[in-house]
């Protein structure tokens, strides 16, 4: 038992310094931040309606395309060529218009990730401080601080998980009820560091489950 927990240790360790590793490399970086930066594309301030303001407001819609495939390009120019025309009637068509092709570019961009559409959030939505911590590192030209953010909430983490599987684990063949209180720790500790190994591997899917897990849960126990 004892050597099977120093594996434990070791690989919980191992995972933490990978997990640093990949963030640190800077074609890695890209792969991780993505799926952070664009988790908000579908506010009204997100990087994603701020491009199809300003294609709109200079009547070109090729920095627009990055955010969709290759495929869905038509749908867009179409889209596009038709909202320039309607805003042009007053200024209640314009709005009518601009937020029909909001939601028409977030929808297909969601699409195209894999992610259902659920509308456009407003301006000023909450946003989870992992994005924002992965915006203001690419703002300033720096991943020193999110690595050490990240670094230090994954290893928070792994450690609180695994400290309440070891208290539950000295209770187990009390009651059964304690017994179920650690299974419910363990699984919970395992699923935790699966998700971060997928994490890390580049394994997990855009704005959702990572891809091969079903959507109630990872390994099944």
């Amino acid at each position: 038992m004892q050597s099977k927990k120093y594996r434990i240790l070791i690989f919980l360790t191992l995972l933490v310094i990978i997990f640093a590793i990949v963030l640190v490399r800077r074609d890695s970086l890209l792969t991780l931040c993505i799926p952070f930066v664009f988790a908000h594309c579908d506010t009204m301030d997100g990087p994603v309606i701020q491009a199809a303001r300003k294609a709109l407001e200079t009547k070109d819609v090729t920095p627009i395309l990055i955010w969709v495939q290759e495929k869905d390009e038509v749908e867009i120019r179409e889209a596009f060529q038709k909202t320039l025309a309607v805003r042009k009637l007053n200024p209640q068509s314009q709005e009518l218009a601009d937020m029909y092709f909001f939601e028409t570019l977030v929808r297909i961009h969601r699409a195209g990730e894999g992610a259902p559409y659920t509308g456009i959030k407003p301006a000023g939505s909450e946003v989870e401080p992992a994005i924002v911590a992965a915006d203001k590192a690419l703002e300033v030209g720096s991943v020193d601080n999110l690595v050490k953010e990240i670094s230090s909430a994954v290893a928070s983490g792994i450690r609180e998980r695994f400290n309440r599987v070891m208290e539950k684990k000295k209770h187990t063949n009390e009651s059964i009820e304690a017994g179920r209180e650690y299974v419910e720790a363990y699984v919970e500790f395992v699923h935790y560091v699966e998700r971060l190994h997928l994490d890390v591997s580049a394994q997990a899917a855009h704005h959702g489950e990572p891809e091969g897990i079903e959507a109630e849960g990872l390994h099944k126990h």
